[in-house]
């Protein structure tokens, strides 16, 4: 599997809280947003239960 690189801009404080959190769960910063982006619904998931509007409604 290829990776590829994610920067995110935050705070101090609340890359601290991710770290501090990712310690006591014993894992990597990265596994721990890797974790939270596979729970995320797949797009099917989404589509089905959205609002029945057009992506590019017409004007």
């Amino acid at each position: 599997m290829k990776t590829t690189r994610l920067n995110v801009r935050m705070s101090e404080r609340r890359l601290n809280k991710l770290r501090s959190y990712a310690v006591t769960k014993d894992k990597t910063v990265t596994q721990i947003v890797e974790d939270w982006v596979d729970r995320l619904p797949n797009i099917e998931s989404v589509k089905n239960n959205a609002d029945p509007l057009p992506v590019n409604p017409a004007d």
